[in-house]
């Protein structure tokens, strides 16, 4: 079976981006990213995001096929691979592990059959313009990885949930 991991960070109130960026700077997310989209092996999962996380990267990441699904079906982009439905992206993913990375729109479609989820809780309140609503009652936290707040950068969690029955 193959996991449909969802990777985010989201802030205490809820915010995941602010102008089609991260409204924190936290370099420990980021290498946590890459990690986790790279897969165990270091071989790199395919990456499910929509067209304004592709747009966000300032090059496609390396390592790592970008699966974009957007409902305009004349976008193309270098480095990235079309679909404009869910069964689309999964189709073009292919068999094995899936890294599902944004944004919120994204995140509503995959969560009904994820069964993963790689958050970075960050402490404190953000102002952004796209929120990430709590996950429901059926996710369950299996793993924690505290960090204190270091100077200018708040503190953090790296936290896994996976889907109860």
């Amino acid at each position: 079976m193959r996991d449909i991991i969802l990777v985010y960070a989201r802030a205490e109130n809820g915010v995941i981006g602010r102008d089609g960026a991260l409204p924190w700077h936290l370099p420990a997310d980021l290498k946590h990213f890459k990690a986790t989209t790279l897969g165990p092996d270091g071989k790199g999962l395919p990456m499910i995001m929509g067209r304004k996380t592709f747009d966000s990267f300032p090059a496609p990441l390396p390592g790592r096929r970008h699966i974009v699904l957007t409902r305009d079906t004349t976008w193309q982009a270098t480095g990235a691979e079309v679909a404009h439905t869910v069964a689309d992206a999964l189709a073009l993913a292919g068999e094995g592990d899936i890294a599902v990375i944004g944004g919120a729109e994204i995140y509503a479609l995959f969560e009904p059959i994820a069964t993963r989820v790689e958050l970075t809780e960050i402490a404190g309140a953000y102002e952004g313009d796209t929120v990430m609503p709590p996950l429901g009652p059926h996710w369950h936290e299996s793993r924690r990885e505290a960090h204190p707040a270091e100077g200018a950068r708040p503190a953090y969690a790296f936290v896994t949930l996976v889907r109860g029955l």
